[in-house]
């Protein structure tokens, strides 16, 4: 399904997330990403919410961060999506975490869905991305500048 959530951002170009890939982010020895699938009364997948923990340095607290909300185009409507979103709020509620926080590409529609359950759209911040060849160009920095001694 996330290649189906890639072909609906219009960008299926870009993913290259294999199933030996994702099955190792969620299962492996030290799980970093989670997940969560609606699936029919047949077992059958309707969508699914991949997430991990960030952390507020403000609340000094974790918070859940979705990475990919998807809901196959049939099931919309179906609440499946709202269920994904309340399970994930339930478990920022049971865990004492203050925030549950995702972003939005600009045109999907689902914008009046979030606000309909009290979603806050945050337009004073900026996404910012460091990838590919300014990502490395960065790193090797890491080793070119000499330690700061202690005086």
């Amino acid at each position: 399904m996330v290649h189906e959530l890639a072909e609906y951002e219009r960008a299926p170009e870009q993913c290259h997330l294999t199933a030996e890939q994702l099955t190792a982010a969620l299962f492996g020895p030290a799980p970093a990403l989670f997940g969560h699938v609606a699936v029919d009364g047949r077992d059958e997948p309707l969508g699914f919410a991949l997430w991990f923990l960030n952390f507020s340095t403000w609340e000094g607290v974790h918070g859940i961060y979705l990475e990919d909300l998807y809901v196959r185009p049939a099931a919309r409507g179906s609440g499946a999506g709202r269920l994904l979103l309340a399970t994930l709020a339930a478990i920022c509620v049971e865990r004492g975490y203050r925030r549950l926080e995702w972003w939005m590409i600009k045109w999907n529609p689902a914008a009046g869905f979030y606000a309909s359950i009290g979603a806050v759209q945050m337009d004073e911040w900026v996404p910012y991305r460091l990838a590919g060849p300014a990502l490395y160009g960065l790193a090797a920095q890491a080793t070119a500048v000499p330690p700061h001694p202690h005086t």
